[in-house]
């Protein structure tokens, strides 16, 4: 089944939740950008999506061989002007909003993640510069990341260094006014590639033994060793890189031991971005499954041949796949917005963690469960599920496991005032009285019990809310969307869901704390 943009989708959810009254924010425009890129999504990059998952990539004398038209579908990328859409106009970028690359990076997901996952970062990797590079770094390094030159890393992990930052041992030393990095990262997307002549690594290191306020943040380009690439389940043309630095040439970007304050501007954009991804698979397989249930005739009902979806168990199943991607969409969405707004930086950092967390399951349990509504043809290659599957299982263990985010949200949330401004988000969306005493008892009971052992209820908890929210929301603005029927059905089977699954999620917390 070919590739759709999901855009009608997309553009209902910015609307319905207020991106119009953002000072930027032109719904008009959004619409015209996301149709030119759902049409180079559909007619360049899907098709090579199921030959990259076949093919993979190749380790050859040290440099990595993407599948078949990769490198042709970037080049066109890249001179369409797709790598700078966030970019400031002064370094040759588009300067669109976040808003803008949410709308584009969904649809780039949706269409192949795994060419997405190679150049996603470099929207991140420009506003790692603007915010702390010199001018010098900026103007060497932007025009090149906008103009298709370069493509970008991000490189944290290490073989006894994961989600704990401190072991990195990765070491950068003075050397002549410049800086000599030398240790081992491991799994990095794209740590090598033949669609660009040079890659822009920002590579945390250690520069003093001070645990985490001995980490710097360092720029490396060219070519470093690659030892090797993993074997994975999913994402086979997305290189996951083994490389090494044997007293590599870098330059010091921001302060030295602010590493892992610079390295978060890149990893909250990628963390927006898994979000998007999981709501881009979730899409696709409610296309899937959608198209299937309403095609396939099998068995009858009141003795008339029918098809799949007008079995009732089928059609809560594709509803299940379809509310998935709607409300995942809908809380990355408002992450995205807040993003815009900027002047609620606990909110932000609440809900980027709750987008990532909720996301990255959407579009997991949304494969499983299309897989489901096709039977035994979900189970083959011919339709793509197994690929959706396999490529969206990754996003609840990158950037971050979905364990150490729920906990952040039950530890760091509370404390920074993130659940405290979530609550007030709940009132100024117009959550109903029940809604706000259920978010009310979960942050009195992770208040009183261990978080870290409520958090995974906590997180429940605050997500079923948000989403009993944003279905009364969908469905107050039904008739502004081509299916109204549609919205609507699925808000109703998502509410009542929702208050059902928040309900129980206060209920484990209470006897957690009795």
């Amino acid at each position: 089944m070919e590739f759709r943009a999901p855009l009608e989708d997309i553009l209902f959810t910015l609307s319905a939740l207020g991106a119009d009254r953002l000072d930027h924010y032109d719904a008009d425009l959004t619409r015209e950008i996301g149709e030119h890129f759902g049409r180079f999504a559909t007619d360049v990059l899907a098709p090579i999506n199921a030959i990259g998952d076949a093919q993979g990539c190749r380790l050859e004398n040290g440099r990595v061989r993407m599948p078949q038209g990769f490198k042709e579908a970037f080049d066109q990328l890249a001179a369409d002007g797709w790598q700078g859409l966030t970019a400031p106009e002064d370094f040759g970028g588009q300067g669109q909003s976040h808003i803008m690359l949410g709308v584009t990076s969904e649809i780039f997901s949706g269409a192949n993640h795994a060419l997405q996952m190679v150049t996603g970062l470099v929207p991140g990797a420009i506003r790692t510069l603007l915010t702390f590079g010199t001018e010098d770094q900026k103007s060497a390094y932007i025009p090149k990341l906008i103009d298709g030159t370069m493509l970008a890393t991000m490189c944290l992990t290490e073989p006894n260094a994961g989600s704990d930052l401190a072991r990195i041992r990765t070491r950068a030393v003075p050397s002549g006014g410049a800086w000599k990095i030398t240790g081992e990262k491991i799994f990095i997307s794209g740590g090598d590639q033949d669609l660009t002549d040079d890659i822009f690594h920002l590579v945390l290191a250690r520069t003093s033994d001070d645990g985490l306020k001995g980490l710097s943040l360092f720029i490396v380009t060219g070519r470093v060793s690659v030892t090797r690439i993993e074997e994975k389940m999913g994402l086979h043309a997305s290189p996951t890189c083994q490389i090494v630095f044997d007293e590599t040439n870098a330059e010091l970007i921001g302060s030295e031991g602010q590493g892992l304050i610079a390295m978060f501007t890149m990893m909250n954009h990628a963390r927006i971005d898994v979000a998007l991804q999981g709501v881009a698979h979730a899409a696709r397989a409610f296309d899937l499954a959608n198209a299937y249930a309403h095609d396939r005739v099998q068995g009858q009902i009141n003795g008339s041949d029918a098809r799949l979806i007008d079995h009732d168990d089928v059609r809560r199943m594709v509803d299940d796949i379809d509310a998935l991607a709607l409300m995942s969409r809908g809380i990355a969405h408002l992450a995205m917005i807040e993003l815009e707004r900027g002047d609620k930086p606990a909110l932000i950092e609440f809900l980027t963690s709750m987008a990532k967390v909720f996301g990255s399951e959407a579009g997991i349990r949304a494969a499983e469960t299309g897989m489901q509504v096709l039977g035994g043809y979900g189970y083959l290659t011919e339709y793509g599920l197994d690929q959706t599957y396999r490529d969206a299982r990754i996003t609840a263990i990158y950037e971050g496991a979905n364990g150490i985010h729920t906990r952040t949200l039950a530890t760091r949330g509370i404390k920074s005032g993130g659940a405290e401004a979530f609550g007030q988000l709940l009132q100024d969306l117009g959550a109903s009285q029940d809604s706000q005493e259920r978010w009310a008892q979960a942050v009195e009971y992770v208040q009183r019990g261990s978080a870290t052992h409520m958090a995974p209820y906590f997180y429940q908890v605050a997500a079923q809310v948000l989403v009993s929210v944003l279905s009364h929301h969908y469905e107050a603005q039904a008739d502004t969307h081509p299916d109204p029927d549609r919205i609507r059905r699925v808000a109703r089977h998502v509410c009542v869901h929702a208050d059902a699954e928040a309900t129980k999620g206060i209920f484990i917390m209470n006897a957690l704390c009795a």
